[in-house]
C-alpha cells in the first residue's frame, strides 16, 4: 500500500464523528428529551464590533486548562454528549499562545466527540451595534476562517447569536446554507445589552417582519430554526429585568442558580426548570427541549456542570445530548412549516422569582402566544398575563439600538400600563375568537 492510500489520522477521526453524527438520523423528533449546550469563547466581555468593546477584557479567564477541565465535567456527566462551541471574532484571530492552543483543543473536541464549531457575532448584541450589512460580512468571513480552523470542508450545522434579526437569519439560511440559529434570547427584557421578548420559547422559522414572530406564510417564511439561548423558569422569566429583586433569567444557566443560590439550591432549581420541559412539557408537546449556555469565563467549578449533567441522565436516562445543530435540523425535518402547538405549565420551586404559590400556563403558535397565571394555593382564577398576536404585522427597528422586542396586546413583563393581568373573559370578541379558534376549552372555563 503506497503512503498516497493511507488515509491522514485528521481524516479518519472525521469520518468516526461523521459515523457519530449518522447514528443521530435515526432519532425523531417526538417521542425524545433533548438536551442541547453550548459555551461561549470570547476575548472581551462583550465584542459589540470587529475592532470595539464593552465591558472587561476576559483573557486571563480563557485558558487551555479551563477549555480541558470544561470539556472533561461535560463528558465524564454525559458520556457520548456534545456540546457547541463558539467562538468570538477576537477568539478566533488572537494570536497569542493561549487563544492558539485553545483552537487547537477544540478542533480536536470536534473529531473527537463530533463537537459543532461555529462562530458568534457581536458576543450576543450584533444587532444592537452593527448594521445587518456588517453582521452578514462578520459572519461570512468568520466561517470561512472556522471553516480552515477545523479543515476537511467543514461547515457548522447552527451559528449562536443570542439575538439575530430576521435579515440576518435569511442570509444565513439562503447565502451560506445554513438552518439553525441560536436567534432570540426568550424573554429578555430590561437585563444585559439588549432586549427581546415576545417570541415562542421553542423552535420555530422566524418571519421576514421579526425575528421573534413566526412566519405566517410561505411568502414570509425564513429556511432558518430559531432556537432560545437557555431554558429559563417561566415564572422568574415574567418579571421586568431584576424587578422585585429577582434576577428574570433564572432558570438552567449558573449565573442565577449556581452564582446566585450556591450549588445546592442552584442545582435544585436547574432542575426544576429541567423538569418543566421534561417531564409535563414532555407530556404535553410529544418532545422536550433544554437548551444552556454556560460562558466559559464564567467563575464556576466546571464539576457543577457535571452534577447537573449527571442528575439529568440519573432521572431522565433517556435524554440525548446533542448540539443545537443538529437538535434544529431534527426540528426541521418534522416540521415544514410553523404547525407547531406548544403547551407548558409550571408551579414555581419556592426559589427567587419561582414564586411557590403561583401556576402558569402558556400556549404558543403560530398565530399567537398566551400566558396564564393564578395562586393554585388559594385557587383563584386565572388571568391573562400575555396575549401576543402573530397575525398582525411587525416591525424590526431601522437603527441599531436596544429594543428588538415584539410587544403585544398585553406583555407579561408589566413595563406598560396596558399590561395589566385580566380575566380571559374581558378580552375584546376578536381575541377570544382567535383563542377559541385554538383552545376553546380555555373560553369554556372562562364562561
Amino acid at each position: 500500500m503506497s503512503f498516497k492510500t493511507i488515509l491522514p489520522l485528521a481524516f479518519l477521526l472525521f469520518l468516526f464523528s461523521g459515523a457519530e453524527a449518522q447514528g443521530n438520523k435515526a432519532l425523531t423528533l417526538m417521542g425524545n428529551r433533548f438536551l442541547t449546550f453550548n459555551t461561549v469563547i470570547r476575548v472581551n466581555q462583550i465584542e459589540v464590533s470587529r475592532n470595539r468593546n464593552v465591558g472587561e477584557d476576559e483573557r486571563a479567564l480563557h485558558t487551555p486548562a479551563r477549555v480541558i477541565a470544561f470539556r472533561n465535567a461535560l463528558a465524564e456527566g454525559f458520556p457520548g454528549g456534545k456540546m457547541t462551541w463558539s467562538f468570538s471574532w477576537l477568539a478566533l484571530n488572537d494570536t497569542t499562545a493561549n487563544y492558539r492552543e485553545i483552537r487547537k483543543l477544540v478542533v480536536a473536541y470536534h473529531y473527537k466527540y463530533g463537537d459543532d464549531v461555529t462562530f458568534i457575532p457581536g458576543a450576543y448584541f450584533a444587532n444592537a451595534y452593527n448594521t445587518t450589512e456588517q453582521v452578514n460580512r462578520d459572519v461570512h468571513d468568520a466561517l470561512q476562517i472556522i471553516g480552515k480552523m477545523v479543515g476537511n470542508g467543514y461547515r457548522p450545522l447552527s451559528i449562536v447569536a443570542g439575538f439575530m434579526s430576521a435579515k440576518n437569519q435569511q442570509y444565513l439560511a439562503e447565502t451560506e446554507g445554513i438552518h439553525v440559529c441560536q436567534g432570540n434570547i426568550w424573554s429578555q427584557f430590561s437585563i444585559d445589552n439588549q432586549d427581546g421578548d415576545g417570541a415562542v420559547v421553542y423552535p420555530f422559522y422566524p418571519s421576514k417582519e421579526h425575528f421573534c414572530k413566526p412566519a405566517q406564510n410561505r411568502n414570509d417564511f425564513i429556511d432558518c430554526v430559531n432556537l432560545d439561548g437557555w431554558s429559563v423558569d417561566f415564572l422568574a422569566a415574567r418579571r421586568e429585568g431584576f424587578k422585585e429583586g429577582f434576577n428574570s433569567r433564572m432558570g438552567v444557566g449558573p449565573i442565577e442558580t449556581i452564582g446566585k443560590y450556591g450549588n445546592e439550591t442552584g442545582l435544585k432549581e436547574m432542575m426544576h426548570t429541567t423538569a418543566i420541559h421534561f417531564d409535563d412539557g414532555f407530556a404535553l408537546n410529544g418532545f422536550g427541549w433544554v437548551t444552556n449556555c454556560w460562558e466559559l469565563s464564567l467563575p464556576y467549578d466546571p464539576a457543577t456542570l457535571k452534577n447537573w449533567l449527571m442528575a439529568i441522565r440519573e432521572r431522565w436516562p433517556d435524554t440525548k445530548l446533542i448540539t443545537q445543530g443538529e437538535f434544529g435540523l431534527l426540528w426541521r425535518k418534522h416540521y415544514k412549516s410553523n404547525d407547531f402547538n406548544y403547551r407548558f405549565v409550571e408551579r414555581g420551586s419556592g426559589i427567587g422569582g419561582s414564586d411557590a404559590d403561583k401556576e402558569i400556563r402558556w400556549f404558543m403558535n403560530k398565530d399567537f402566544r398566551l400566558a396564564l397565571l393564578k395562586d393554585w394555593k388559594n385557587n383563584t382564577p386565572e388571568k391573562v398575563i400575555d396575549f401576543t398576536r402573530y397575525d398582525l404585522p411587525a416591525a424590526e427597528p431601522k437603527e441599531m439600538t436596544r429594543k428588538w422586542s415584539l410587544l403585544g396586546a398585553i406583555n407579561q413583563k408589566q413595563s406598560r400600563p396596558q399590561d395589566k393581568p385580566v380575566p380571559l373573559d374581558s378580552l375584546s370578541a376578536k381575541e377570544r375568537a382567535i383563542i377559541a379558534a385554538r383552545y376553546k376549552y380555555l373560553l369554556n372555563r372562562a364562561d
